[in-house]
């Protein structure tokens, strides 16, 4: 599986004074996305960390907002992922409105390290595989 889509509902805490949402929330709605992509693939991050020993760290992120999304819409996430190296994923995302209409797009790369000393670790093998697949 390299895609999966999140349904996120704007609340109150989201938005900024002009009651649109701040800058931040998109960051969140992409790492929600990529928490439930990884769900998705039978993996959390919590089990990966006690049991495989990794986790996975933002290192690079690219974001353009086109359109504000407001108080109360109903925004579709994405995340679709490939291989970034041995050692990396590289994720495109984007948020959209109930019209489909594309608010804001973001390209995430993140490492996978050593849960104890945080150095970069190759993926783990079965979780390569299920992306490749």
């Amino acid at each position: 599986m390299r895609s999966c889509t999140l349904p996120v509902r704007v609340y109150y805490e989201d938005t900024d004074a002009g009651g649109v949402v701040y800058h931040t929330g998109y960051i969140r709605y992409f790492e929600r996305a990529r928490t439930e992509w990884l769900r998705a693939l039978g993996y959390s991050q919590a089990k990966l960390a006690e049991e495989v020993g990794v986790l996975f760290t933002v290192v690079e992120l690219t974001v353009r907002f086109l359109k504000p999304a407001r108080l109360d819409d109903l925004l579709t996430v994405s995340a679709s992922a490939e291989a970034g190296g041995g050692a990396s994923l590289q994720f495109d995302q984007q948020v959209r409105d109930e019209t489909g209409a594309l608010l804001a797009e973001g390209r995430v790369r993140v490492a996978c390290v050593d849960a104890r000393t945080l150095k970069p670790r190759r993926l783990p093998a079965d979780l390569a595989a299920r992306i490749a697949a």
